[in-house]
């Protein structure tokens, strides 16, 4: 990706076989053209705020949507939701976590933070397919987002 100010989809998955299916489920939808993959809780956060080797990005121009692993090397799921979530310039972005974790503490936990939507990874692949295509259909297409987010 050329202009990181032009990204829709942050993708934070450390699982590279879970990331490339998600990447081709995207792409396979016409929905891969914006999407930046970071491996780790840290560099998401460093992309979301604008830091680190991300400090060329500007805070407010995107990501649309964030699509969040929970169990993460570095820094964990549930510290960079709540992160994006307690600040005033990204607390505005969808997160939607997708992550194989049914624990009912994670759930409530993530939802407590602010998540906007909690998704299991289906273990099929088709069926992951169709999952990451209707998140991107609806967190792209359908969903307004506000002017000023």
């Amino acid at each position: 990706m050329d202009n990181v100010n032009e990204v829709e989809i942050l993708l934070v998955e450390d699982n590279p076989n879970d990331a490339e299916l998600a990447l081709r489920a995207l792409k396979k939808h016409n929905l891969a053209n914006h999407v930046f993959l970071v491996n780790d809780g840290e560099e998401a956060l460093d992309f979301v705020f604008a830091r680190g080797k991300h400090a060329q990005r500007t805070i407010g121009f995107g990501p649309r949507v964030i699509l969040l692993d929970l169990k993460l090397p570095k820094v964990d799921g549930l510290e960079v939701l709540r992160a994006i979530k307690g600040d005033p310039r990204t607390r505005v972005i969808p997160v939607i976590v997708l992550t194989s974790s049914k624990e009912e503490k994670d759930i409530v936990e993530s939802y407590r933070l602010g998540v906007n939507s909690y998704i299991l990874k289906p273990v099929d692949f088709d069926k992951f397919v169709e999952a990451v295509k209707d998140i991107g259909y609806y967190w792209l297409l359908l969903n307004q987002f506000p002017a000023n987010k």
